[in-house]
Parts: structure tokens; C-alpha cells; sequence
């Protein structure tokens, strides 16, 4: 090799060089400012603990037992920052049983929310995908279920969804940003179907918090819920299967010093309901009887106090008025629902509970299976009237 091709060789390798080195530092710089304007964020819940139910229509029951003053999840979220306040924002969301490691909200991988969407800081957000209703949204936070108690604590079979037992499939959602203290927004579900309105769902609600008060009201309807495997409800994920839902209520609490206070009303109207997610594949009538429409009117009281730091007790009691209309006749069953709880912190991500909930059934009687009490989360209605859960658990966040 000549002096000449020797000096343009170690020329283009020095160019080489310096043309990496610049690459690479172009490649750090823009990446630098992207990494820091991006995050995705791991969490969860895991919710343990040993019921017994004094009566699951065979006798008592001991049991082991997961999700209940939250359902165990895993999740992951992000954010994307894309200048002039507007963000992408995901989230991955999912329900799983921690007792038999079993997926919930029927056996989806991301049962419990799955959506992305743009979100503002001046004009709110705009999510597709799984996602809450606006019951959950914005009225299921004044309700002792939706805020503090969880599941055993939820109104007869959950007729008007505050503790979330459906997610609404193929939804676009808009939420508001906080205006001096209000909050608004709707979703609308799509059918995915050639039948347009088959199994699709809409909903409506808003928030306004100002110091210690939150008052919250919201609408929601579903046309043929439960029917189909891809509409807005899906049967393997419905409350209740019926020709058409409606529910609508407003609720208020009130927080002053340690203790806090609230009263939540509820109306669900089912037209020609056909079966319940809690009750699985047993029927709402008898053979031979047509359930033309299935009312539930929920007043709630609730209540909480901050003993300590590490330390809270609450209440709740729920007065139901049912309007049950089949073709045997009308009558109008009254249901009691009543319910404890003591909670202690062992840490800022630790606490453990005990709970306990009383339901009794009162009135006419309908002369079906919801003649028989049944708190939501137990094994099956009770072979009476009345049924009694209690329940200790420890609880984990991360």
C-alpha cells in the first residue's frame, strides 16, 4: 500500500468517526427530552382475606376470598407529553382473583379498563376503549361502596353498577377539566353491530367539590344489555340482561373535621329483565312467568370517622324499594341493608379490615329466587330472607 492510499484510508476513518460521534450525540440530545417527557407507571392492588357467610342457601361457609374493599388488579398507565399542555395518555388495566390466580371481568386479560386517548389541561380528555360509566365516574365516589367499602357494602345484586360490576366495551369518553370545582362528562358505547342500537350504552354525569362538600349526579342507559359477546355490555360481563336499562341518581357527602357524612339516592329500571351476573344461570322467575319490568329505588346513608391517622371506622345503611311487575302480579318487596368497617393502616401501602354486612328482605314476596337475600360477593342467595357476611383481610398497594 502506497503513502496515498494509506493517508485516504486513515482519512475516511477519522471522517467515519467523527460522523458516528455526531450521530450519536444528535441521537442523545433529541432522545434526552423525550425520556424525561414520557413515564409508564406498574401498580396495584392485592385484597385478601377469610369470609364467612352464615347462610349460602346449604349452610355456613368459611372461605378464602379476594377483592372486596378492592378488586385485585395490576395495571399499567403512561403519558406522553406533546407540547402545549396536551399529552397521549394509555392505560392497561387487569382484574385478577389473587385466591386461584384466575382472571376476572370474564376471564379478559384487561378486564377492568383498557383505553388511550389525548388528555389537555385546558380542555379535558378524549379516551376509546373498555372503560367506567359515568355512575362510576362521578356518583359511585358518594357512596360508601364506591369510595371507601368496596363490594360487600354494594346495593341489592348492584342494580345501578356504583360498584363497577360492568365495564362499558367500545367507548368514547370525554371527561372535563375542573372548572372552580366542577367536573362533567359522557361516554357513548357503541353496539358494534349492523343493528345500531342492539347492546349499545350512554351515559352522563358531573361533580362539584368545594371544601369539604362533593355532590355528584349522573344518568346512564343501555339498550339490550348482556346480549351478544361484543356489544357495550357483553353477556359474560353483564349485571343485569334485560331488554333496556335506565339509571339515574344524585348523591352528597360532607366532610368536617375527622368525620365525614353522606346520603345517596339511586333508581334502576329494568324492562323485561331475563337473568343477573351474580346469580349466574339461576332464573329470576319461575317457569312459566314473564318479568315485564324489575324497579329498585336505593336510599343511602353512610358515614366515616378518622379515629387516628392509622385508624377509621364507618357505616352504612341502605333502604331499597323494589317494583316488581310480572305477569303473576305486582308486588313491592322492601330490602335492609346494613354495614360496618374498621380499617388500620400497618403502613402508607398496608392496611387490613374487618367488615360486616347484614341484609334482610321484607314485604310481599315475589315468589322467585329474589325472595332470598343475597349480598353481592357471597357464593349464592340464602335460603331465607336474611343473610350475614363478615369478613377480616389485609390489603397491599403498589
Amino acid at each position: 500500500m502506497n503513502k496515498q492510499v494509506f493517508a485516504l484510508a486513515v482519512s475516511a476513518a477519522v471522517s467515519a468517526a467523527v460522523l458516528a460521534t455526531v450521530l450519536a450525540a444528535v441521537f442523545v440530545i433529541s432522545a434526552a427530552p423525550a425520556q424525561a417527557q414520557t413515564s409508564v407507571t406498574l401498580y396495584g392492588v392485592l385484597d385478601e382475606g377469610i369470609n364467612y357467610t352464615n347462610n349460602v342457601g346449604r349452610g355456613h361457609v368459611y372461605e378464602l376470598a379476594s377483592g372486596f374493599a378492592q378488586g385485585s388488579r395490576w395495571g399499567l398507565k403512561g403519558a406522553e407529553e406533546l407540547g402545549g399542555g396536551l399529552k397521549a395518555i394509555f392505560l392497561l388495566e387487569n382484574g385478577f382473583d389473587l385466591s386461584s390466580g384466575r382472571l376476572n371481568q370474564g376471564g379478559r386479560m384487561f378486564g377492568r379498563q383498557a383505553f388511550v386517548g389525548l388528555s389537555s389541561e385546558y380542555y379535558g380528555s378524549l379516551t376509546f376503549g373498555r372503560q367506567y360509566d359515568s355512575l362510576v365516574d362521578y356518583l359511585a365516589p358518594t357512596t360508601a361502596n364506591g369510595s371507601w367499602a368496596g363490594l360487600l357494602f354494594s346495593h341489592p345484586l348492584d342494580n345501578d353498577n356504583t360498584n363497577n360490576t360492568f365495564r362499558l366495551n367500545n367507548t368514547v369518553k370525554y371527561a372535563s377539566p375542573s372548572i372552580s370545582g366542577f367536573q362533567f362528562g359522557g361516554a357513548y358505547s357503541f353496539s358494534n353491530a349492523t343493528g345500531f342500537a342492539n347492546n349499545r350504552a350512554y351515559s352522563i354525569g358531573g361533580q362539584y367539590a368545594y371544601g369539604g362538600l362533593l355532590v355528584a349526579a349522573a344518568y346512564l342507559q343501555a339498550n339490550n344489555p348482556g346480549s351478544g359477546p361484543n356489544g357495550a355490555i357483553s353477556a359474560n360481563d353483564a349485571g343485569f340482561i334485560a331488554a333496556r336499562m335506565r339509571v339515574f341518581g344524585g348523591g352528597i357527602t360532607y366532610t368536617f373535621g375527622p368525620a365525614m357524612a353522606g346520603f345517596v339516592y339511586t333508581n334502576s329500571n329494568y324492562l323485561a329483565p331475563t337473568g343477573n351476573g351474580y346469580l349466574g344461570d339461576t332464573p329470576l322467575v319461575p317457569p312459566g312467568v314473564l318479568l315485564n319490568s324489575l324497579k329498585y329505588q336505593n336510599f343511602e346513608v353512610n358515614g366515616k370517622y378518622q379515629i387516628s391517622p392509622m385508624l377509621f371506622v364507618g357505616m352504612q345503611y341502605v333502604y331499597t324499594m323494589e317494583t316488581y311487575d310480572a305477569s303473576n302480579g305486582g308486588v313491592k318487596p322492601r330490602i335492609h341493608t346494613f354495614g360496618l368497617m374498621a380499617d388500620y393502616n400497618l403502613s402508607k401501602r398496608t392496611d387490613v379490615y374487618l367488615q360486616g354486612e347484614y341484609q334482610q328482605i321484607t314485604g310481599d314476596p315475589t315468589f322467585s329466587i329474589l325472595d332470598n337475600a343475597f349480598i353481592p360477593g357471597t357464593q349464592s342467595p340464602s335460603s331465607t330472607s336474611r343473610q350475614v357476611v363478615v369478613r377480616a383481610a389485609i390489603r397491599h398497594k403498589f
